[in-house]
């Protein structure tokens, strides 16, 4: 429930505690922070606040990346603290995960005092430049009395439109300054487009016109309603659906619908019915590099395919293709729509769904590599043994492959990946899911460059007694680099070798349970003792630097490209 403003007693209140306030009136229930000098009369505000859940964060990159996780996860903006400088320099990969990924997110950054600036004062950056490029707002709130204003107006634009990060910036002398309580301000309301009667009356026309129907679907504001609805549209027209790159989540993988994802290393067979896609109906995702393979699956500006695109920002809307249809809806409204539309009597594309779907479950198939692990067998073991409401969350690297390949996620909010391409997301989206859903079950995966990029957060997680596990696939190498190396200069390797800790010894040293796997049939054993020990833990797979992914070792890349030097 929304807290009200205080109406009674002393109505002059700190700006500090018109920042706290705010937030309680914006519905905010969560927040994460590293701790600054430059915000301490909002960290004494927080005392006053219980009801505000305050996760304190180890290095303010992974407490923006748990805010942005907590955006993700609930369509609110992730609330996220961190002192002027290097806090705020620390916590930019969070924003630029927040802006690509689409997610709500309110970034709040100690600042110099106002009586210091222009003067490159002690940590002074101007945040209006430096985040310029990388939020959909950034300013700095001077006067006191105007709290409510602007944090208002932060709620209103991180959340509207398409959604993404904001940032305010809070001078440490103005938190001091008392103010004039507003005791009948009102709660923020999302503003969500709807499609028009016209716009559904020319996409059912496109749609029955099609002789090989496709949707993509991913990009914001996704709800489990709306997943349900978008499910039951597909089941009464037969329509194949895949999902964008990191959003598999929006469709039951074990669904006969479900055709796979359209993203980094793609099933040939699926890119194929793209490219032949009649018409591609788009639902919420941008149309990024990933998701269209380096922008080759469809031309640019115009597809060869009859392309309809719903998106809910109306700059993303023909920015980079020009669609047959373009239409400005949030998704609970279109898949709404979607799922009242009359399916035709006669669905001449309802075998190629069917083969569609054979060629998903042949390309799950697990695929031996090199080595005593099969990553392949490990994930097919977890897909059977997780709930299907388990979290699964990661960073970025060539691991990922197996994960996405092999992982069948069945509920909305069930995947946490940066679109962004970030590494080190994976442990701190696994906190902030953990401290949202205590009940659930939520499992990090990174690698071993991935982990320790933001790795203290398992501090976090003992701190809050959060019993994630983590799933470190160690090559001791920046894998995804390596394998470019070996593609583009074969044979000239450099400044990719890592050198590892023991990530199990590094789990009990943090007060946590570690396991290490070396062979496929360690894992099992090992995941289950993680689970039965009831603390966090890390179960570290050394897997062989040979196998890069799931389709070609090190050696086979390096010799294709030699063979075509």
């Amino acid at each position: 429930m929304n807290a009200p403003i205080p109406t009674t007693g002393n109505l002059r209140r700190s700006g500090g505690e018109l920042i706290v306030d705010a937030l309680r009136l914006h519905g905010a229930k969560h927040l994460f922070c590293v701790p600054g000098e430059s915000y301490l009369a909002v960290l004494d505000a927080f005392v006053d606040a219980p009801e505000l859940e305050v996760t304190v964060c180890r290095q303010e990159g992974g407490a923006a990346m748990m805010a942005e996780a907590y955006g993700k996860l609930t369509g609110e903006p992730g609330i996220c603290f961190v002192t002027r400088g290097p806090g705020a320099t620390n916590a930019s990969p969070g924003v630029h995960i927040a802006f690509q990924d689409s997610t709500p997110m309110i970034l709040f950054i100690g600042q110099v005092g106002r009586e210091m600036v222009e003067r490159e004062a002690f940590q002074e950056i101007d945040y209006r430049r430096m985040f310029g490029e990388m939020a959909k707002w950034v300013a700095q709130i001077d006067q006191a009395e105007r709290i409510p204003e602007f944090v208002a107006r932060a709620f209103q634009t991180a959340t509207s439109g398409r959604p993404g990060p904001v940032v305010l910036a809070l001078p440490e002398d103005m938190l001091r300054d008392y103010a004039e309580a507003q005791p009948d301000l009102t709660p923020y309301r999302r503003v969500t487009p709807h499609p028009g009667e016209d716009d559904m009356a020319r996409l059912e026309e496109q749609l029955r016109q099609g002789r090989k129907p496709l949707a993509i679907v991913g990009g914001p504001g996704w709800t489990a309603e709306a997943c349900q609805d978008l499910m039951r549209f597909s089941e009464a027209w037969s329509f194949p659906v895949a999902a964008a790159f990191r959003a598999q989540d929006r469709f039951d993988n074990e669904h006969p619908n479900y055709l796979g994802d359209v993203g980094i290393g793609i099933n040939p067979k699926l890119a194929a019915r793209v490219r032949e896609a009649d018409p591609l109906l788009v639902l919420g995702a941008r149309l990024g590099e990933m998701t269209t393979s380096g922008y080759s699956l469809l031309d640019i500006p115009r597809p060869r395919q009859r392309l309809i695109h719903v998106h809910p920002g109306a700059e993303e809307l023909g920015r980079v293709y020009q669609p047959e249809l373009a239409i400005q809806a949030g998704m609970p409204a279109m898949a709404k729509a979607l799922a009242g539309l009359t399916p035709p009597a006669d669905k001449p594309w309802a075998q190629q769904l069917e083969e569609g779907r054979q060629d998903y479950l042949a390309w799950t198939e697990p695929k031996p590599i090199p080595g005593a692990v099969q990553m392949g067998e490990v994930m097919s073991w977890l897909r059977g043994a997780l709930p299907d409401d388990a979290m699964i969350c990661n960073g970025a690297g060539n691991y990922t492959t197996w994960v996405h390949r092999y992982h069948r996620y069945r509920q909305f909010g069930t995947q946490l990946a940066p679109t962004s391409g970030s590494m080190g997301y994976g442990t701190p989206a696994a906190v902030a899911a953990k401290r949202l859903y205590p009940e659930r079950r939520v499992i990090a995966f990174a690698g071993d460059g991935c982990f320790l990029m933001n790795g203290q957060e398992f501090a976090t997680a003992v701190k809050y007694d959060l019993p994630i596990i983590v799933i470190v696939v160690n090559n001791a190498m920046y894998g995804t680099i390596r394998a470019h190396q070996e593609r583009e200069y074969p044979t000239r390797i450099s400044a990719t070798d890592l050198t590892n800790p023991d990530f199990a010894a590094l789990a009990r040293a943090y007060g946590g349970h570690g396991e290490t796997v070396e062979t496929t049939a360690d894992f099992q054993p090992a995941f289950e003792r993680a689970q039965a020990s009831g603390k966090p833990a890390i179960i570290e797979i050394r897997l062989d630097p040979e196998a890069i992914s799931p389709v070609k070792t090190l050696s086979q890349i390096r010799e294709t490209a030699l063979a075509e030097a």
